[in-house]
């Protein structure tokens, strides 16, 4: 019975720390898409200055997006290190 509980500590233990990787990764991920969304843009407001309005608004619509998308993702990161 002992080693059965210390395989499922161990397995807890493993859990909390893809949680953590997890959680890291994904602010990261989100932080070089957000940097590519900006890098585009302005790759685009230079090439098209008079298109800046809506560049503009597209940029902000995908960054609000992505960082949605990571939101979630550190908080179910999070959530498996607790949980």
């Amino acid at each position: 019975m002992s080693a059965l509980m210390n395989i499922l500590m161990l397995a807890g233990d493993t859990a909390k720390a893809g949680g953590a990787i997890g959680a890291g990764i994904a602010a990261l991920g989100a932080g070089v898409g957000i940097g590519q969304i900006g890098k585009g843009a302005v790759e685009a407001i230079a090439r098209q200055p008079e298109a800046m309005g809506d560049i503009r608004a597209n940029m902000i619509l995908t960054a609000a997006f992505v960082e949605g998308v990571a939101l979630f993702a550190v908080i179910a990161g999070i959530l498996a290190i607790f949980v």
